[in-house]
């Protein structure tokens, strides 16, 4: 079974109930369908199944309509943020090889774009209804390109319905649920919560971002909302621009879904204060497989600094470097097996593809463990660890330190070439302040980490470079070294 199917059966048990808020727009659920099926229509007369197209992920109505009736058209979505540079839409595009670009993009780079409205407009009929087979291919996501350049992620339909159902299972979704949603729809985390929504048969509110905190707000209480999904940076935007302000909806807001950035442990411990009978959860996965753990801030707060337990379905092991699984509390790279997995790299031969697997595990490229209640926790990317002398540094323990000092807004840490370690640690500062005793932070630093993780250099930087999504690109800041 695939979305465009549920979306289908709420079609027709519930045609009446309102699956989409945009503003004053109101959109049923038998709306929704009908226009999903034209645009399904409309493209099957310019292509043919399995042809791909870019959709420019804006959150608009049409496309909502558009990526939906792709899919029931057969057709392959490759949903890219509108602010796409020329770089990375060139890679894509050599990548994916798509028929049509559709949406509102930033940056063309000479390529011919059609409007969402064009398709959205035209009423060509829908002459049957086959419903997508659910192990072809439906979406390719490209990676945000922490570690390097991005990949064509290849997830099929039971892929996207196995991790929806999950979700949906864990943080508890129904039917009553009105959902905000003000997350990038560019990627796994907002179309994963959207599925959630309609796999529910709930209402799904489209808001543009948090950037405007009286529209948010406006939002939670006109629509009378019941979650939304965030992650980290998002809730310190919403504190720094309000405050405690989120507590005055404690009553109506059932929960919260955490993407899976780093949040410090006051700032958990603080959201649970503000929001005491919200079930606020926090994923771990990426891309190839998304949503892999989940932890229930309330329920799991003996272990706040883990990313909690395997998701429903989801199976997870630590392996050591030469492939071998390691005992509870030992580190090695975090594994995942689950029917949620994606099946392909898009144009990567599957030979290759394959050696991001250890047997049916695929290997996520994070470092960590898992204790014996079964908990796991990170401490950085694989290709991140710094190597101080054959000695494990995790970037994010040091950074987690060094943002508890004074002064010191965010921090990143990186290895950087040292002829006698082979690497040694630098941590780049984002501070209002440009006068930061260093020999104070190394001090203080010393009464919380072992000498080798301590940082050797020091270097002030405007911003920190990100992912859309929040996470540190330290590869960047690795390659300025």
């Amino acid at each position: 079974m695939s979305i465009e199917e549920v979306i289908y059966h709420h079609a027709r048990e519930t045609p009446e109930k309102v699956a989409i808020i945009s503003g004053a727009e109101q959109i049923t659920y038998a709306e929704l369908w009908e226009s999903i099926k034209r645009v399904a229509g409309t493209l099957l007369e310019r292509m043919a199944p399995g042809d791909r197209i870019i959709l420019s992920a804006n959150k608009e109505i049409d496309f909502i309509y558009t990526y939906f009736g792709a899919h029931l058209a057969h057709l392959i979505t490759v949903p890219i943020d509108s602010e796409t540079n020329v770089t990375r839409l060139q890679r894509i595009v050599d990548i994916a090889t798509p028929k049509l670009i559709i949406g509102n993009l930033k940056y063309d780079g000479g390529k011919k774009i059609t409007p969402f409205s064009e398709i959205c407009k035209s009423k060509v009929p829908l002459e049957s209804i086959i419903f997508p087979d659910e192990n072809n291919i439906s979406d390719i996501l490209f990676t945000t390109g922490t570690t390097g350049l991005p990949k064509g992620v290849a997830l099929s339909f039971h892929n996207q319905m196995i991790a929806a159902s999950n979700i949906n299972s864990f943080i508890g979704n129904t039917d009553s649920d009105i959902e905000l949603l003000a997350l990038p729809i560019s990627h796994s985390f907002g179309l994963g919560r959207m599925r959630c929504v309609f796999l529910a048969g709930g209402t799904l509110v489209l808001l543009n971002g948090f950037a405007s905190m009286k529209k948010f707000y406006g939002e939670l209480e006109r629509c009378k909302v019941t979650g939304f999904g965030m992650v980290p940076a998002s809730w310190s935007y919403i504190q720094k621009m309000s405050k405690d302000r989120i507590a005055n909806y404690a009553h109506q807001l059932r929960y919260i879904e955490i993407g899976s950035s780093f949040m410090s442990l006051s700032d958990k411990e603080h959201l649970m204060t503000l929001l005491p009978d919200t079930r606020i959860c926090m994923h771990y996965g990426l891309t190839e497989a998304s949503r892999s753990c989940f932890i229930s801030f309330h329920h799991d707060k003996n272990a706040l600094s883990s990313v909690g337990k395997a998701s429903p379905n989801v199976d997870i092991k630590v392996f050591d470097e030469k492939g071998f699984p390691v005992s509870d509390g030992s580190d090695g790279e975090i594994c995942v097996k689950g029917e949620h997995v994606c099946t392909a790299y898009w144009g990567v031969p599957d030979e290759i593809f394959h050696q991001d697997f250890n047997g049916d595990y695929f290997k996520t490229g994070d470092w960590g463990h898992i204790d014996s209640d079964g908990y796991v926790y990170l401490q950085s990317r694989k290709k991140e660890i710094i190597n101080v002398g054959g000695k494990k540094v995790s970037p994010i323990e040091v950074e987690e330190q060094l943002n508890q000092i004074e002064h010191i807004k965010e921090s990143a840490c990186v290895g950087i070439f040292d002829a006698v370690l082979g690497e040694v640690v630098k941590a780049y500062i984002v501070s209002e302040k440009h006068d930061i005793d260093f020999n104070q932070v190394v001090k203080l630093l010393g009464s919380k980490l072992e000498n080798y993780k301590i940082p050797v250099k020091f270097e002030y930087i405007d911003a920190l470079p990100k992912t859309q999504n929040g996470k540190i690109q330290r590869h960047l800041l690795k390659e300025k070294n």
